[in-house]
């Protein structure tokens, strides 16, 4: 009888030692369901509760401590800005009122990295932060949601993750939010980061880190616990006969910002030449990013100069991030200083 008593008052210390991680569940394909096991298209996503999905993985509850919040339950394609506004000041708020020592948020894969970038631009704390989906539903075979949990919560309770910022983490990959991209519509190894690497991988349940913890370079911080909404910036796509018109349409419908997604290294024709002079008689910044997907956009091509007017660039970030990016940008410091603009977008 001792003996047992003993032992069970050993487990409950053992447990009350695990860090305490909440689970935050926004929707998207790891929640989603299908009738059958063997299809992985045209299922309901965002149909199970952050409940559910804990339940399924009752792994992790060895890990950590486990709370479940359900933030939202939809499709990442009507993830909007207002709710990341909330959602960021959700994660600050559970780390600094000491709630939770590592955070995990549930996500759909298709805007899951423009989600990942606002929380990492707007966080600022040094617990860890795990952004986890997953490519195929909750009752497919072989679904890969409950095991990315199961290493999300590894990764969002491991001393080894504090001071790297929010991370993403499907298919035994650690990747960095600044960086890390969707490539593919259907592969499980859909999140890159082609030029600049992984942060890590798993041996099963521990990360196991590349590099020891660090910014990338020039990542800024934006403070927006006193900020309600955010600037509409529009991105307009690069391709032959790209219609110039549609930045005017766009300005028309009260963009504050724009992004082109450019054909190669930033290139428009030049029948947009002179729509830069946009970004003084409109006050409307126009930048230039590239749909190629990798590596940075360079400043200063002549064709695309007139006089004083002249596009901004996009530098490292892409389309999605870049506008992001200019989102925060222009809230705090507003669009009419270009060289101050730029500077948050330089890669040197």
């Amino acid at each position: 009888m001792k003996l047992t008593i003993l032992l069970f008052a050993a487990f409950c210390a053992s447990a009350a030692d695990l860090p305490h991680v909440t689970i935050i569940a926004t929707g998207g394909t790891i929640a989603g369901v299908q009738k059958s096991s063997t299809s992985t298209t045209n299922y309901k996503d965002s149909e199970l509760a952050v409940d559910a999905l804990i339940d399924a993985v009752p792994e992790v509850k060895d890990l950590a401590q486990i709370n479940g919040v359900q933030f939202s339950n939809i499709g990442s394609e009507n993830m909007n800005t207002s709710l990341l506004l909330r959602l960021s000041k959700l994660v600050t708020t559970l780390i600094s009122n000491g709630s939770a020592e590592g955070i995990v948020i549930t996500h759909g894969t298709d805007t899951l990295e423009e989600s990942a970038f606002f929380l990492d631009v707007t966080y600022d704390m040094s617990a860890p932060v795990a952004m986890v989906a997953a490519m195929r539903p909750s009752t497919a075979l072989s679904a890969d949601g409950p095991f990315n949990i199961y290493e999300a919560v590894a990764l969002a309770s491991s001393k080894t993750a504090i001071n790297r910022g929010v991370m993403m983490t499907l298919n035994d990959r650690i990747g960095s939010a600044v960086y890390t991209t969707k490539t593919n519509t259907r592969s499980v190894d859909t999140f890159k980061a082609v030029e600049q690497g992984y942060l890590g991988v798993f041996n099963d349940k521990t990360p196991v880190f590349y590099y020891y913890p660090a910014r990338a370079y020039k990542k800024p911080f934006f403070d927006i616990s006193g900020v309600d909404s955010l600037p509409k910036v529009d991105i307009l796509y690069g391709h032959i006969d790209s219609d110039v018109t549609l930045v005017n349409n766009s300005i028309s419908n009260g963009a504050k910002g724009i992004v082109v997604a450019c054909t190669g290294d930033g290139s428009l024709p030049t029948t947009w030449k002179e729509i830069a002079k946009y970004w003084t008689e409109s006050g409307v910044p126009i930048m230039r990013s590239s749909r190629t997907g990798s590596s940075y956009v360079a400043p200063g091509k002549d064709n695309l100069t007139l006089g004083e007017y002249s596009y901004l660039n996009s530098g490292n970030y892409n389309p999605q991030k870049a506008r992001i990016l200019l989102q925060l940008v222009l809230n705090e410091f507003g669009g009419s200083n270009s060289s101050l603009v730029q500077k948050f977008f330089d890669p040197y």
